[in-house]
């Protein structure tokens, strides 16, 4: 017996749970919580096992593919990376630069290696085409700090280990262990609020599970929250509430942001919002009377038609309650490895999108307007697609008006390791290893951290021979789409295919802030997170304030002419344009929502995630429910603007009037899959229904939260959900 436990962190959410992971030999045993982790302190969720389905996984792809008249057939990876690269360099000698994508899903941030080596890819192809999760996800949340703080990463995180006063706008931590806010344990992070005297409030169109935690639950309709930011900024101007601590911070603009505020009192904005006016007021008070409150916005405030205006008057209600840099209130972390220093501040709008005049960020386009750039043609048209741990058939807007257009392009290449909706599309799929074949550090969740920590987890298992990491992935194709190539760029590359990401990794440790070029003595090396296995603890967050801005002056730039010209359309869509009609009661508000047994497509897959009760259902509140004559199990037709789904009843009463929720990521019901396990509890896409068109027009944010759907009752049975439901059930016994 060669029995051991090694101890790693969880990566796939943003939480960094420490795990104990028991194996003998090449087999897990066990996966739990390590207790010895000082920051999850041995709490993991359910998707920690999902590492072991992913890893033991038949249908996981662990050698190239390539789709021939004969079907996919396994081909060499020398050979592979060469087709790749010959047709890559023919479709930019033939159509242009730009006439090769890329597309980058959430997973990459998650991955050390992805991270440190795909840019320089990205860097290679030169190409103006670039997409990738950020615009159907946190892009507001940059947007807002590359403006305010000088860097796109310089994203402040509630202090809920301190706060007393935790207010919430469509977030439901609880489901995703944290977001834009890494912080495992949160329920009982929550709970230490709450035995200390605070107070936990949320704000949501559900009553989701966070919700049920907190003191008070206030619903909210849908794409409403800049209203009632609005409504309560100006309930602090006008009862001149401004605590002083923000003066000295902010450029000189309070004023006019004054002035901005004054239409938008509580008594206006009540019926628009769905809150009693008398409710907004007391909730600022009480915000502004607590000692250590702080208000946190995600999701369901980011991907709405007002996404960035929300998440900016999010920043300025902190900012006049001097919540900001401020113990438990919004702060800054100070991780060990300080990509801020490496990576681009994040410019805006430098230029556009070809076909509907969509600004980039940060190099990017938003990805709503991907099929647009593939279907269109012209000087620029997409001609081939490079996918990277992605699948937004399912994961972005429209998914049906995508999955058609990649039948369009010449070339398509995937990044991945199962062979999902989108990628059934590729001419050659490249798969990396596991999660638990390949070392691992946080890069980005450190920079998000409500706690200062770090810590490596060395591989579990050796990468069999015939395999390749991402890094390694990467790092070739970089190297054959280099035409010409420099002593310096030959001699990078032979350091890099040696010593890997890992070198990088120590040297970004030994510059950044605990590092040995500050700390000769004692400083951080990737050496001596080797020799701590459970983490090391840097301590909680601390202000930084205001040496620590990367704006130019030193100051907060409030850059309140660039967000607040967004109040024109506001303005526009909630008090001069006629409102949709309330009165047809098969006309529903459609919102998202999380699970904690989920997080991406890959989960799909994982017999332990999925089995038990279907949960990609309709919520529906039971008034509703009733005037459509609807019972619960029931299966519906879900129609929008751009499509339609079927999906069965889930009758509660936690969900507003005139609300439905649909969870995101499902649909894995198209032909050429291979995921026995995801097709088997299939469920509907909800971007099937969203309307690609339909964007957040300040930054192009899609809209997935606040479009207007229609539900009527499906006449004909639903063969495909009732054997999802008759298969779920013994399993649902058995759980």
């Amino acid at each position: 017996m060669t029995r051991k436990t090694s101890y790693h962190t969880c990566n796939l959410c943003e939480a960094m749970c420490g795990l104990a992971i028991e194996t003998d030999n090449e087999q897990i045993l066990s996966i739990k919580g390590d207790k010895q982790d000082s920051f999850s302190r041995g709490y993991i969720c359910p998707k920690a096992t999902a590492l072991q389905d992913i890893y033991e996984d038949p249908e996981r792809l662990t050698k190239p593919l390539e789709r021939t008249e004969h079907g996919w057939t396994t081909i060499a990876w020398e050979e592979a990376f060469d087709k790749v690269a010959a047709n890559l360099k023919r479709i930019q000698t033939q159509y242009g630069q730009n006439s090769v994508g890329t597309y980058l899903g959430n997973p990459n941030v998650h991955n050390m290696g992805a991270l440190l080596f795909g840019r320089e890819l990205l860097q290679t192809l030169n190409t103006k085409n670039m997409y990738s999760a950020t615009s159907v996800d946190q892009l507001p949340h940059h947007l807002v700090a590359s403006k305010l703080f000088g860097h796109m990463l310089k994203m402040p995180v509630p202090d809920i280990d301190r706060t007393d006063f935790f207010l919430m706008l469509g977030a439901n931590p609880v489901a995703s262990n944290g977001s834009i806010m890494t912080s495992p344990d949160i329920k009982n992070r929550i709970k230490a609020i709450q035995k200390r005297g605070g107070k936990i409030i949320v704000i949501d169109p559900r009553k989701t599970e966070t919700a049920e935690m907190a003191n008070k639950h206030h619903f909210i309709k849908p794409g409403t929250d800049a209203l009632l930011l609005l409504a309560m900024i100006h309930v602090i101007f006008e009862s001149n509430i401004i605590d002083d601590r923000c003066n000295h911070l902010l450029s000189n603009e309070l004023d006019a942001l004054r002035e901005d505020v004054i239409p938008y009192s509580p008594e206006r904005v009540a019926d628009k919002v769905g809150m009693d006016s008398v409710e907004i007021r007391r909730l600022t008070y009480a915000f502004s009377e607590a000692k250590k409150p702080v208000c946190y916005g995600r999701m369901g405030a980011s991907v709405q038609s007002f996404g960035t205006l929300s998440q900016y008057l999010i920043m300025v209600f902190n900012l006049l309650n001097g919540r900001v840099d401020t113990e438990g209130g919004m702060m800054f972390t100070q991780p060990a490895a300080d990509l801020l220093s490496h990576t681009s501040k994040g410019h805006f709008d430098r230029y556009r999108s070809r076909v509907r005049n969509l600004p980039e960020f940060n190099g990017e386009f938003p990805v709503a307007t991907l099929a647009d750039e593939i279907l269109t043609p012209g000087k620029d048209q997409i001609k081939a697609m490079i996918f990277a741990a992605g699948n937004p058939v399912i994961s972005t807007p429209n998914g049906n008006k995508l999955d058609k257009a990649l039948q369009e392009l010449d070339f398509v290449v995937s990044i991945d390791f199962y062979l999902n909706e989108t990628n059934r599309h590729a001419n050659i799929i490249l798969p990396p290893v596991s999660q638990l074949e390949r070392d691992h550090y946080d890069l980005i969740f450190n920079l998000l951290s409500v706690r200062n920590t770090a810590k490596f987890s060395p591989a579990l298992f050796s990468a069999p021979n015939n395999a390749k990491q991402d890094w390694e992935i990467y790092l070739s194709l970089t190297d054959r789409l280099k035409s010409k190539k420099s002593l310096r760029d030959k001699l990078i590359h032979r350091f890099h295919k040696k010593y890997g990401p890992t070198a990088q990794l120590d040297l970004l440790l030994r510059t950044g802030p605990y590092g040995k070029l500050l700390n000769p003595f004692s400083g951080l090396t990737l050496k001596a997170l080797k020799s701590n296995p459970h983490g090391i603890d840097l301590g909680p967050l601390k202000p930084q304030l205001p040496n620590g801005l990367r704006t130019k002056n030193k100051q907060i730039e409030l850059s309140r002419d660039f967000f607040m010209k967004d109040l024109t359309r506001l303005e526009n869509t909630f008090f001069k344009q006629p409102q949709a009609d309330k009165e047809d009661k098969a006309n529903f508000t459609l919102i998202g929502r999380r699970h904690i047994r989920s997080n991406n497509s890959w989960m799909h897959n994982s017999r332990r995630l999925v089995k038990g009760k279907s949960r990609c259902t309709v919520m529906m509140h039971s008034s509703d429910c009733h005037a459509l004559k609807l019972k619960d199990g029931e299966t519906v037709e879900i129609t929008s603007s751009v499509g339609s789904i079927t999906l069965p009843i889930e009758i509660t009463d936690q969900i507003a009037k005139g609300v439905i929720s649909i969870p995101h990521g499902w649909g894995h019901n198209k032909k050429g899959t291979r995921w026995s396990t995801a097709e088997k509890y299939a469920g509907a896409n909800a971007n099937d229904l969203t309307d690609d068109n339909m964007i957040d027009q300040f930054c192009g944010t899609a809209v997935l939260n606040g479009l207007t759907v229609k539900v009527c009752p499906k006449t004909k049975p639903n063969t495909s959900q009732q054997k999802h439901r008759e298969a779920a059930e013994p399993e649902a016994q058995e759980a």
